[in-house]
């Protein structure tokens, strides 16, 4: 689940996304392309600018995983 405050560019992704990496889909009930497929079709939309907080960790900007995250680079 994925809570965004349009008007202040900023997101809690929860486990979705992390700094530099994403969420695990190793547990039961996990599917790494449906994963894949929420990051690319509503958290990248959402716009470089967008600043997040995931579920633990530092948070980050939308862009910059874009950019760097070796998990969702080519999406």
């Amino acid at each position: 689940m994925i809570f965004f405050n349009r008007r202040q560019k900023f997101a809690h992704v929860g486990d979705v996304l992390f700094h530099g990496s994403i969420g695990r889909t190793d547990l039961p009930g996990g599917d790494h392309e449906t994963l894949l497929n929420s990051i690319r079709n509503k958290l990248l939309p959402l716009g470089d600018d967008v600043g997040f907080i995931c579920g633990h960790g530092p948070g980050g900007r939308i862009g910059e995983e874009r950019r760097t995250n070796p998990f969702i680079q080519g999406l």
